[in-house]
């Protein structure tokens, strides 16, 4: 009998890009990208934390090297990624929030939120993509969204707002770019305890509401999102593309 061979999560020999990756889920991402065979690039405008966590990819014995980019200048990341090798990986993970009830968000907030969580990352995942379509190779777009990009949350309007975006832009992206082997797909996870979201769990009130809707009663670890983000880079989620992976403790499951 022969039986049917399970795909492989290894990443050997490819390229992959991690934007945000100076702290939190970019760089324990970063990190499982390596872990799996992947020379990673950390990018971020960070220096300091973006070097020192390619340095420690590199003391664990993977392959890594900081890339110092503010996404937000639209130029410079075109120059970047223009001139760099294709990369089969993207991890389009740089993002933001300033809570505030839907009366008091300033223009300014709005601005800052959708420049980065949706512009930036819009044009990044071109950049990436045309670099992809000219060398002929597949490849493999991770849109970090969030379980906010398919349920509101008070105080959240833009968050919200720029995370459905995502998952908009994401279903086209597939439909455009599946003749071309590049598959896109987004990563949603639930609150998850970072140097973001740190300041806003600190609130025990909050904190409370928080773990009152997610089904498994604790707040997520970047640890719970790093085996999704290695199986949506890797042959092992060939198939699957346009897609929402939700990794959000059962916060949208009612």
């Amino acid at each position: 009998m022969s039986l049917p061979q399970p795909p492989s999560f290894r990443l050997d020999g490819k390229r992959a890009l991690v934007t945000g990756a100076g702290r939190g889920i970019g760089l324990a991402a970063a990190a499982a990208l390596a872990a799996a065979g992947a020379h990673v690039t950390l990018a971020a405008r960070s220096r300091d934390e973006i070097e020192a966590g390619a340095h420690a990819i590199r003391e664990a014995g993977g392959e890594a090297c900081a890339l110092a980019l503010d996404m937000t200048d639209l130029a410079a990341v075109a120059r970047a990624l223009g001139e760099a090798e294709p990369f089969e990986i993207f991890l389009n993970n740089a993002g933001m929030n300033r809570p505030k009830p839907f009366l008091d968000v300033p223009v300014e907030d709005f601005d800052a939120i959708m420049g980065l969580n949706v512009r930036a990352a819009y044009f990044a995942a071109q950049a990436v993509a045309r670099r992809l379509v000219a060398a002929g190779r597949p490849g493999s777009i991770i849109n970090v969204s969030s379980q906010m990009g398919h349920v509101g949350g008070a105080g959240r309007t833009v968050y919200c707002t720029s995370k459905f975006a995502i998952e908009g832009l994401t279903k086209a992206m597939a439909i455009e770019l599946g003749a071309h082997g590049i598959r896109v797909n987004t990563l949603c996870p639930t609150f998850i305890e970072t140097p973001m979201t740190g300041p806003f769990l600190a609130n025990p009130a909050f904190r409370e509401s928080v773990l009152a809707k997610i089904k498994l009663g604790r707040l997520g670890r970047v640890e719970d999102l790093t085996g999704a983000v290695v199986f949506l880079a890797s042959d092992a989620s060939a198939l699957m593309t346009g897609s929402a992976l939700m990794v959000d403790g059962g916060w949208t499951a009612e």
